[in-house]
């Protein structure tokens, strides 16, 4: 019983950080996100200031997790769900690209308008941060690895690795917006974490050796 009410729980907690995020999203989009006051998401998404304020610490975390929320556990659930021949490097790359790329049509929106605010690409890139735990953890299941010291080594390097890309990419964004006036978001992402992502392959297949696993 007591798993039950606290899955529910969650569930709940869930909906209303994803009903706060949506509020921001579409009250950022109407008025722009300088004109956008907690109160005022709170109020939109029916709860108050102070539950708020368990959620999201800035009006700019709230705006962002519209693109990022729960694709941290998305992240680390598909290296996890990767048939076992597939090697761990193919598995975290393919995972990050798929997550990272595909963020799907409402989200593209917000990309649009977090590509032109400092304020708002500061706070996208510092997601990035939440993939280590989740990422620990499934990494450790793949290398059986109940220690898990390699397996955060791992993730807290591709956890930078993402960062590097995801600036990179909104650097160069920003860049052709205020030549063109145009905003677009322009370079190839994937190829970008691709990239980024590449000097781990070495450290990722080292790690499958030593667990007993070959790499491919």
């Amino acid at each position: 019983m007591t798993t039950g009410r606290t899955g529910l729980r969650e569930q709940k907690k869930q909906a209303t950080r994803e009903a706060l995020s949506a509020a921001a999203l579409r009250l950022a989009l109407e008025h722009g996100p300088d004109n956008v006051r907690v109160d005022d998401i709170a109020e939109a998404a029916g709860v108050s200031p102070r539950t708020y304020n368990n959620y999201f610490s800035s009006r700019e975390q709230a705006i962002v997790a519209a693109v990022t929320g729960e694709r941290e556990a998305r992240v680390a659930a598909a290296v996890a769900d990767r048939p076992a021949d597939v090697s761990l490097a193919d598995a975290v790359i393919e995972a990050i690209v798929d997550q990272y790329t595909d963020p799907g049509e409402p989200a593209r929106d917000a990309l649009l308008l977090i590509t032109t605010r400092p304020a708002l690409r500061d706070a996208f890139v510092a997601t990035t941060g939440a993939i280590e735990h989740p990422l620990t953890g499934a990494i450790a299941g793949r290398l059986a690895d109940p220690g898990r010291h390699a397996a955060r080594v791992l993730a807290a390097s591709v956890a930078a690795a993402v960062r590097v890309a995801l600036e990179q990419w909104l650097q160069t964004t920003a860049a052709s917006a205020t030549t063109s006036g145009l905003v677009v978001p322009s370079g190839s992402l994937p190829d970008l974490l691709r990239t980024a992502l590449a000097p781990l392959i070495p450290a990722l297949d080292a790690a499958e050796h030593r667990a007993g696993r070959p790499h491919h």
